[in-house]
């Protein structure tokens, strides 16, 4: 820790980089309550503590397990007229010891690899409130084929993933993406920069220490010939809640529909759309091999009448199975409620609980976002037509599974 003693990060970034993931958190509340988790000596505890919410007003909780990284930040905090908006707390990241929904933005910046990035996510996932932001980066790999000697560096100490499977994780975690960045070249110069400069005028003086000083040169050197293969990206993300309630706070009883729920379902398709097709497609779908029982559901309005209906059946990615996720309709006057939502948010829970991996929608880029959909070109998937790539999503319901890529194949009902 000497060697890292006093320096001003503990981590690539750059307060620029901080202000971007922070403007992709989208509005906070006037007075956010933020928790920087491996904070180290605290440079985005202290920026956030003056600029995030509309005031700038933020009280910041920083924790650590290194007491000069702490004693670091509260001198900083005092000298910035801080200290009464900025608490330093000595914690164990693991087990963090603040109630459930205590937060409104938890950030870890350079510091989520200590638990590993799966674990970050859903243990920290608690500590949001309603409404909450989850700001944390992981290094990964930028080059499709990491060289042998990239590899050689990480693999045994920290296994790099790609963007697509920390994708994937973060959707099987249950969490929609705000926004990530990958972050440039001059965050690392920002910390390698005075590291490199102090790792090559020490001396050791213990076995300790010289061992804590070759791990550090040889992280500078592969960094100078391999950092075009790996970086850091920062991840903005919010959870998704099943069975949200409507804006009147209702919450939509959901369920399998039953053979008595035909003649509703299409009423409510043919109600919902233009055309005919898509009560037709459900029709023919229900008499296709690709029909799942279970995965066609209901929401009910209050009465117990059909006021939304989704539908998922098999499609197949390169061959591999998947899901498709269509068509979507709710009642035209029970639209902006809060039922369409809710029967897809039930829908995707029962599909992840029958062990379904992946499903794929075609629909408006703005909608299926909330639910943790992101373009299927991000795993490599396509569909088997023209279509806007912000159209096309795909939501990993199960990360242990790999993602294929290649194109959808629909079910013949579809027609495509």
């Amino acid at each position: 820790m000497e060697l890292h003693r006093g320096l001003p990060r503990q981590s690539p970034g750059s307060d620029t980089t901080t202000r971007h993931l922070l403007s992709l958190c989208g509005p906070l509340p006037e007075r956010p309550r933020v928790l920087d988790i491996g904070c180290g000596p605290g440079r985005s505890a202290l920026l956030l503590a003056a600029e995030a919410g509309g005031a700038g007003r933020a009280e910041v909780t920083a924790v650590d397990l290194h007491e000069p990284f702490l004693e670091e930040l509260r001198s900083a905090a005092e000298a910035r007229g801080l200290d009464g908006r900025v608490r330093a707390v000595r914690a164990d990241m693991g087990a963090l010891p603040f109630e459930d929904g205590s937060f409104d933005l938890v950030w870890a910046e350079g510091s989520a690899f200590v638990l590993g990035f799966d674990r970050a996510l859903t243990e920290w996932k608690r500590l949001l409130a309603p409404g909450g932001r989850l700001v944390l980066s992981e290094c990964e790999w930028t080059a499709g084929d990491p060289s042998a000697g990239a590899r050689a560096f990480w693999d045994p100490q920290y296994p790099l993933r790609s963007t697509a499977r920390n994708t994937a994780a973060v959707q099987a975690a249950g969490y929609r993406l705000l926004g990530d960045v990958l972050q440039p070249d001059s965050d690392w110069a920002e910390y390698y920069g005075p590291l490199g400069e102090r790792a090559a005028a020490a001396v050791a003086a213990t076995p300790a220490e010289a061992a804590a000083l070759a791990g550090v040169r040889q992280e500078l050197a592969v960094r100078e010939r391999h950092g075009h293969e790996y970086g850091y990206r920062g991840w903005v993300l919010a959870p998704v809640t099943a069975g949200d309630p409507d804006p009147d706070g209702t919450r939509w009883r959901t369920r399998p529909e039953t053979a008595a729920d035909a003649a509703a379902v299409r009423a409510v398709n043919l109600a919902a759309f233009e055309t005919p097709l898509e009560a037709d497609l459900v029709d023919a779908l229900r008499a296709d091999g690709s029909w799942l029982p279970g995965l066609s559901y209901v929401a009910e309005g209050p009465d117990g009448s059909v006021a939304a209906h989704a539908l998922l059946t098999r499609c197949t990615v390169d061959g591999a199975p998947a899901l498709a996720l269509a068509p979507v309709a709710a009642d035209p006057a029970l639209q902006r409620s809060g039922a369409g939502s809710a029967v897809v948010r039930a829908l995707l829970a029962a599909a992840a609980a029958r062990g379904e991996a992946l499903v794929l929608v075609l629909g408006h880029p703005s909608y299926y976002p909330r639910f943790g959909f992101v373009p299927a070109s991000r795993y490599g998937i396509r569909a088997p037509f023209e279509v806007p790539d912000e159209a096309m999503t795909a939501l990993v319901l199960d990360d242990s599974v790999p993602v294929p890529a290649g194109t959808i194949g629909y079910p013949a009902p579809f027609g495509v």
